[in-house]
Formats: structure tokens, C-alpha cells, sequence
């Protein structure tokens, strides 16, 4: 298989994450239009993340956000964003950079993707424009937050052998069946 010196995987990924910005900064500016409304999932030990202590404790891996009806000063920069969200009824500030995001979906349309969280070492890449997107498969976020599912690829292989095998996992990965959960089993009724 011929070596793909131009990463468009990467391209694509920055892409998708100019995406969520334009869209983040829209709602900044205007607020969310007509039912639109944002489930963004992250690692939350990525650089840059800035979650209060208890919720990193719950979630050490990877959680998920809403931004529907209870979120207060969005604030989004060209590295990421910030906004205030209730944990157990106190108003909390978070910081997430556009790295660390792993899924984007906004379920009114239905519209979503996922990300390969960007490895601090990695530079940043400009892309030339967006491409389509796949539907977001995972959805288990919950008012406030809760744990999202994320498939991290491997590191590039060293020797053929590794190469092979690397590839026999990826296929076993994208055979798996996609979970689609309703974001009306997380509301209170």
C-alpha cells in the first residue's frame, strides 16, 4: 500500500474541527437557531482541558457536553472554546481546545462525526476545505456531561508484520456494529 506522505486523514480531521468552530462562534455571536443544539464529546485529559476537579474524577477519560438550554458565556477562540455549565446545580467553567474534541454532533438535523483527539507532538495543519461527514454513531451524553465512546487508530507500524497487523485491527474495528442511542433516554421525564 503506497504511503500517504500528504495526510489527508489529518487534513479531513482539521477540516471537521473548522467546523465545530464556525458553528460554536455562530451561536457565541447569535445564540443556538431554531432546535439546533451541540453534543461535543472530549478527552478530558488532553492538553489544554480545563474541567473542575470533580468532574474530571467522574469522567477521567472522555466525556460529552450539551449545549442546548443551560449554557452560559460561550466563549471560542481560533485554539478552542470555553462556556459555563451546571454540575449538580453549581455553575461551572470549562475550557476545551478544538484538539481534544473526539465527537461533534447537533441531533436536530441529524448532523454529526467523529475525531481522532490531535497528540500534543502533532502540528497543526491548515485544510483546504470541509468534507462530508459520517453521522455520529455514539451518543450518551447526559444534561450536563457523561462518558463518550472514541476509536483511537494505532500508531504507525514499524516493520510489515506490524503493518499487517495493524490493518487486520482496523478492519475488525470498522466491522463492529454502531450503537445509536436516543438522547430521550438521558432527559428527565
Amino acid at each position: 500500500m503506497p504511503i500517504d506522505y500528504i495526510r489527508y486523514d489529518l487534513l479531513v480531521q482539521d477540516a471537521l474541527r473548522s467546523v465545530v468552530r464556525k458553528v460554536l462562534t455562530d451561536a457565541a455571536r447569535n445564540g443556538l437557531p431554531g432546535e439546533h443544539h451541540f453534543n461535543i464529546a472530549f478527552k478530558t485529559h488532553a492538553p489544554g482541558v480545563i474541567v473542575p476537579p470533580a468532574v474530571l474524577q467522574r469522567y477521567p477519560d472522555e466525556m460529552a457536553i450539551i449545549l442546548q438550554h443551560e449554557f452560559w458565556d460561550l466563549a471560542v477562540t481560533n485554539d478552542g472554546f470555553e462556556v459555563s455549565l451546571n454540575f449538580s446545580r453549581k455553575p461551572e467553567r470549562l475550557s476545551i481546545p478544538f484538539d481534544s474534541i473526539t465527537g461533534f454532533s447537533d441531533p436536530s438535523v441529524p448532523f454529526g462525526f467523529k475525531l481522532e483527539p490531535r497528540g500534543a507532538a502533532e502540528p497543526a495543519k491548515p485544510a483546504p476545505a470541509p468534507a462530508p461527514a459520517a453521522r455520529e454513531t455514539a451518543r450518551k451524553p447526559q444534561a450536563a456531561g457523561a462518558p463518550a465512546q472514541s476509536q483511537a487508530k494505532p500508531a504507525a507500524p514499524a516493520t510489515k508484520s506490524a503493518e499487517a497487523a495493524a490493518k487486520k485491527a482496523e478492519r475488525a474495528r470498522e466491522a463492529e456494529p454502531a450503537k445509536v442511542v436516543s438522547i430521550d433516554a438521558f432527559r428527565k421525564k
